[in-house]
């Protein structure tokens, strides 16, 4: 029962074994993390692929496109923590394809890991291209202390939306009752890409919210501006508070929607400053966006 499950994917197990670096195949990769206890944190992993760089074939009337996905967590000792692998199949109608082919493909994988320093390896390979890419970074799994106010990684999702009730925590992107899909942005520094038609969601969590002996409530203040990150001006302002969103605990979970056509094109910056009244403690988590 203690056997590691056995890979698939020899070829690429190897890729990430042997260290071998290579990038015919590219792709981009974001890590989030998000509280479950307080030695046991949830790692959201997305890795993205542009359509344009996926080889489709022709399949009965249907292009397919196939990737083969293999991961590997490590201590920095280099034992093996965790490994996962799968297939994503992407059927598209042939009259669609130059369309699809100017989006992106995103698969998710979640992974519960304990706080602490750990070596993630991931690589793709373009099954019907038969090329390959490789993806290596040290990662900080954070630990949240339970007297400090902190906060979750800020996602920005193209997709937020609640699920079923029988799959609430499972499944591709599943926080909770919640499928957040993050736009992940480019492995070049540059920021996360939403066309104008698309909706900008933001899901954060805040932990560690004092409450108050007397109300049993915590009460805290939480800003939202998003910033145009070339004049530094605000172009949206919004406060709220704890005490109009019903029986809050210690934890609360921020989930806003902007239509990306309410902002012009350009560079923006989201910032999030949640104000503890209690504690007087404050997280301001900030993620960069562009709108084209």
């Amino acid at each position: 029962m203690q056997r590691a499950p056995t890979v698939k994917f020899k070829d690429l197990e190897e890729v990430v074994s042997h260290k071998i670096n290579v990038n015919l195949m590219p792709f981009d990769v974001r890590v989030d993390f998000v509280k479950i206890t307080s030695d046991t944190i949830l790692v959201p992993i997305a890795v993205q692929v542009k359509n344009r760089d996926i080889t489709f074939v022709n399949k009965d009337g249907v292009q397919r496109g196939v990737l083969n996905v293999f991961g590997r967590v490590s201590s920095l000792s280099g034992r093996i923590i965790q490994t996962f692998e799968d297939t994503v199949q992407n059927d598209v109608p042939a009259e669609l394809l130059p369309k699809v082919a100017e989006n992106v493909s995103v698969y998710g994988k979640t992974l519960p890991l304990k706080p602490g320093l750990y070596r993630l390896d991931i690589v793709v390979k373009d099954v019907n291209g038969d090329r390959v890419g490789t993806w290596n970074k040290g990662v900080t799994v954070p630990t949240f202390e339970e007297d400090r106010l902190a906060s979750s990684s800020l996602i920005l999702a193209d997709v937020m939306e609640p699920v079923p009730a029988k799959t609430i925590g499972t499944g591709n992107f599943v926080i909770g009752a919640m499928k957040v899909r993050p736009r992940v942005a480019p492995s070049d520094g540059k920021p996360a890409v939403f066309k104008r038609n698309q909706k900008v969601n933001f899901w954060m969590q805040v932990y560690n919210m004092t409450v108050d002996d007397k109300t049993h409530k915590s009460s805290a203040t939480v800003e939202y501006d998003i910033i145009n990150d070339t004049t530094n001006k605000a172009v949206v302002h919004t406060v709220e508070s704890t005490d109009k969103m019903g029986n809050v605990g210690e934890q609360v979970t921020l989930q806003k929607t902007l239509s990306a056509a309410a902002l012009d094109p350009g560079v923006y910056r989201i910032q999030i400053k949640v104000n503890d009244n209690i504690s007087k403690q404050t997280v301001d988590p900030s993620a960069k966006f562009a709108v084209e």
